[in-house]
């Protein structure tokens, strides 16, 4: 989220937004077509990535078809991203400069170093 909470930020999304993503579902800051989204992200972001009819049908009624390839390909080069940094260990850089960085759920309790939120990685970062 660091680059991507940067550049949000300068696309109009608020830092109470940002904060409030990790519960988004109980958050009341965004709209009907956001939390679309954001069920979508969550759908994509899940392995393996489905999307059910009865979601896509919402989808479909709320945004156009070029809106939702829109949607898709930045879901998915987000998850790309991720996945390429976890690789590397790639951690944050400090685009946002900890001003609305959202947290994702902590790994369970044990989990080896590297893999919980904020532990540094447990070796050099790899490349």
């Amino acid at each position: 989220m660091d680059i991507g909470a940067a550049v949000s930020s300068t696309q109009g999304v608020t830092a109470d937004k940002l904060a409030a993503l990790p519960d988004w579902r109980g958050s009341t800051l965004f709209d009907a077509r956001e939390r679309l989204a954001l069920e979508l992200a969550d759908a994509l972001t899940s392995t393996p990535a489905t999307v059910p009819d009865e979601q896509w049908r919402r989808l479909a009624a709320a945004f156009s078809r070029p809106e939702l390839v829109e949607l898709v390909a930045g879901i998915s080069w987000e998850n790309y991203r991720a996945r390429f940094n976890r690789a590397f260990d790639v951690v944050a850089e400090g685009f946002s400069e900890g001003a609305a960085c959202a947290l994702p759920t902590r790994s369970p309790a044990g989990a080896p170093p590297g893999t919980r939120d904020h532990d540094p990685p447990a070796h050099t970062p790899r490349g």
